[in-house]
């Protein structure tokens, strides 16, 4: 297995990356000038070139012509292929093997690290082809080499035709993330592309432009060499160019500098999110340079001789966003193409495609017939408010209650919906809102049984013990045998109290299905949700008066709000997670995981009969919420490529990886195709968290007990050592998080979140099996350490 790979930042090594607006446009002839100017820059440092991959004869080879007009120069090709075609064909009919993505970007860093050992300087490390031009495993060298994120030297095209592919090439690095610090092109006089480009990057862009003129043809072997011999001193003595490696050797240092002094400046400057200034010192601020997959490349000032970018697992998922992968080009292109054909539309009364589309998807992905309705709004805080809104009104038109009279929700103990005063009001009192001076709880929170696997066994608060979590997920199957009972008398019995004795008015049923999130990551047993919803939708008198649905699909007792923000969109291994209750709701919300990270959204689904409860000659009857950038394109644009993105990995069994092995021994999955797998995913408890590891867990000293559905795992540490116990306060799992973040020479580190004496880790749907398991790997070591 080879090493957790970063980008690369030496601080006294500057690697540069020469790329190509298309092919012969004459990036070895620009690499062998930076090359030579770049020798004689400072006399303790030396340069050396770099090509990652090259086809054609070797006696043609670009690293050739290097060494043969800087014989000395430390110059090496890392994969010759002989054929002269693209390098995934020239790979195919070779007689070597393929070298994987990771391969040809761990023998880079192995290069950049020697030479920052032995003699700093520079580097500069040339691509094949064009942007686009696909790498030995067929990944094109604007992905292939994305993680490195090494800033870029564009060679534009002076041919006919180059202005065009220059700024193409240009759009395509901006889009993934490179930085173009210089563009350098040959002075072709009847084409004059130089004179359009070089305007076009220094005024439009802050890109330096310079030229130089054409190299002389190639006649014969014999002339050529002198030839190209006198075109370099000539080119040399150009005063435009002697100043390129003063302008790339500032703006590195710039870079490295203002990675430094950011901790500083930001605990000057900014106000975090959930986070006591008190306690924040700037070097507990970590530094972000970039992210890729599932990695922030991290500043470290740590060894000179390694990169001080180290790249560190993104362990809550960016706070439950991430899904596809930092730094996905698909989602990028889907933004950059809504911001290109839309920018931002007013929504009120008008509809564009995205926005419809990405409604149509979302009403037949639910699977649920009840929702019909698709509201859009900016985060998963506001969503849940509009969702209260809709229940709230459409229980008020049924009920007949008067505007004055005070009306609170159902929910349960731990939820937690959000941070807007309505959404709080949503929740029981407690940490997130004790110290909010506008917040007035408006409801009855139940107490809900928990799961966790606790030394090998999984266990149900006060309900009994479970072979597997499967088992327990087994809803209706424990529904037959009679598991429910006892939890619909308990059920029954608190709402009659409330209503009957408290004479308490409840206009709705709000749920984070199967998991409540930042209320501690508590995992609850679904059969109690799936109880409780039946409860409520059969006893419409404890709510108001008897009334008969027009129909299956109408709501019944109280309307039901399922709050996945957090659950929903494949983050526990299905698209709704409604699904594991066997119950559906009358109005569904969903964020994070919409958009796969990219940016916020948020949508409110609700049934018809919700719908219709608004509809009124009066408009003050209508739903009147909104916001500016209510459905704005771009974000439905990226929710669109990022929903079908999930689901056709979820057709294709992408995670069929995790499915098969948490089913170890079942004769379904051990001999299933990816298909069959995924088909049997539907019904199954998967995780992309080993069942050995949980088994492990559950065993360890310190461990209450854990979980894992999906790409969430969820550590429950106890109190021991004089630390606080359970809750928010705790810091009982601050141990292990520090732990996490040391960094590991092989498997790197891991960026983590905790909720009080809860640790919990979360991967993408793109996370590799690979990088799982190394996190899996760093969390033992954390808890063998004793922390």
């Amino acid at each position: 297995m080879s090493p957790q790979l970063g980008a690369l930042l030496h601080r006294s090594l500057r690697v540069y990356q020469v790329w190509g607006a298309n092919t012969e446009v004459g990036k070895t002839v620009f690499s062998t000038i930076l090359c030579k100017l770049t020798s004689g820059y400072k006399p303790d440092e030396k340069t050396a070139f770099l090509k990652p991959v090259s086809t054609g004869p070797a006696e043609e080879a670009d690293g050739r012509h290097i060494s043969k007009f800087i014989p000395g120069l430390d110059s090496q090709t890392l994969y010759q292929f002989d054929l002269p075609v693209s390098p995934h064909l020239a790979a195919q009919v070779s007689q070597q093997n393929t070298p994987s993505d990771e391969e040809v970007l761990c023998k880079i860093h192995e290069f950049a690290s020697r030479l920052d050992s032995t003699h700093p300087g520079w580097l500069f490390v040339e691509t094949a082809g064009g942007v686009h031009s696909p790498g030995p495993s067929g990944t094109t060298q604007a992905d292939l080499y994305r993680p490195l994120r090494l800033p870029a030297i564009l060679i534009g095209d002076a041919k006919l035709g180059g202005i065009s592919s220059t700024i193409s090439a240009f759009e395509s690095l901006k889009i993934r993330g490179y930085d173009v610090e210089l563009v350098l092109l040959f002075e072709d006089k009847t084409y004059q592309n130089h004179s359009y480009l070089t305007p076009y990057f220094q005024e439009k862009h802050s890109i330096p432009v310079q030229t130089v003129p054409l190299p002389p043809p190639r006649l014969s072997p014999s002339n050529d060499v002198s030839n190209m011999q006198t075109y370099y001193t000539t080119a040399l003595g150009l005063p435009s160019l002697s100043a390129i490696p003063s302008h790339l050797s500032s703006l590195h240092q710039a870079r490295i500098t203002r990675l430094q002094s950011m901790p500083v400046t930001a605990s000057k400057t900014i106000w975090y999110p959930f986070t006591q200034h008190q306690q924040l010192t700037p070097d507990k601020i970590t530094v972000i340079d970039s992210a890729k997959d599932s990695h922030f490349d991290t500043f470290q000032s740590g060894s000179p001789s390694k990169s001080l970018l180290r790249p560190m697992f993104d362990g809550s998922a960016s706070w439950w966003t991430q899904g596809l992968g930092h730094g996905n080009p698909a989602l990028s292109l889907a933004a950059a193409y809504a911001a290109g054909r839309y920018g931002h539309v007013m929504f009120a009364e008008a509809v564009h495609e995205p926005a419809l589309a990405l409604a149509e998807m979302l009403i037949t992905g639910m699977g649920n017939k009840r929702l019909k309705r698709v509201f859009y709004s900016d985060n998963g805080s506001t969503g849940v408010e509009v969702g209260v809104k809709m229940a709230l009104g459409a229980a008020r038109a049924r009920y007949g209650w008067a505007g004055e009279e005070k009306v609170g929700v159902i929910g349960l103990k731990g939820s937690y919906h959000g941070d807007t005063i309505g959404a709080m009001d949503c929740s029981e009192p407690g940490v997130f809102n004790e110290k909010v001076e506008w917040y007035e709880g408006k409801g009855a929170w139940l107490g809900s049984p928990g799961v966790r696997c606790e030394k090998g066994v999984w266990v149900v608060e006060g309900g009994g013990e479970f072979k597997t979590l499967g088992d327990v997920f087994d809803v209706e199957g424990r529904e037959k045998r009679g598991e429910g009972r006892g939890y619909e008398k308990e059920i029954r019995g608190v709402l009659e109290k409330l209503v009957g004795e408290e004479g308490k008015k409840f206009g709705a049923l709000i749920l984070e299905p199967v998991v409540l999130g930042a209320g501690g990551m508590h995992l609850v047993d679904p059969l109690f949700q799936r109880t409780l919803v039946k409860v409520v939708r059969q006893s419409p008198e404890l709510f108001g008066r008897k009334h008969q649905p027009n129909d299956e699909l109408d709501w019944g007792g109280l309307p039901v709000v399922f709050d996945e923000v957090f659950t929903g969109i494949y983050r526990l291994g299905r698209f709704s997670a409604a699904s594991f209750l066997g119950v559906d709701p009358d109005i569904s919300v969903h964020a994070k995981l919409l958009t796969g990270g990219l940016l916020p959204l948020s949508v409110t689904l609700a049934s018809e009969s919700v719908f219709r409860s608004f509809l009124s000659d009066d408009k003050s009857d209508a739903l009147l919420h909104g916001h500016s950038y209510t459905a704005h394109a771009v974000g439905c644009q990226v929710a669109l490529e990022s929903l079908k993105t999930m689901m056709k990995m979820e057709k294709s069994g992408e995670w069929s990886w995790a499915i098969s092995s948490q089913q170890k021994g079942d004769d379904q999955t051990q001999h299933a195709s990816s298909e069959q797998v995924a088909a049997i995913a539907d019904s199954r408890v998967w995780s992309v968290w080993s069942h050995e590891l949980v088994e492990w867990l559950s065993w360890q000293k310190g461990v209450e007990g854990v979980w894992a559905l999906g790409t969430v795992l969820a550590i429950h540490m106890g109190s021991a050592g004089g630390v606080v116990g359970v809750g928010y306060k705790s810091t009982a799992a601050k141990g292990l998080q520090a732990a996490l973040l040391k960094a590991s020479e092989d498997d790197g580190s891991v960026h983590s979140r905790v909720l009080g004496n809860v640790l919990y880790l979360m991967a993408g749907q793109t996370t590799t099996e690979e990088n799982v398991r190394r996190v899996e790997r760093l969390v033992k070591q954390g808890l063998e350490d004793g922390t």
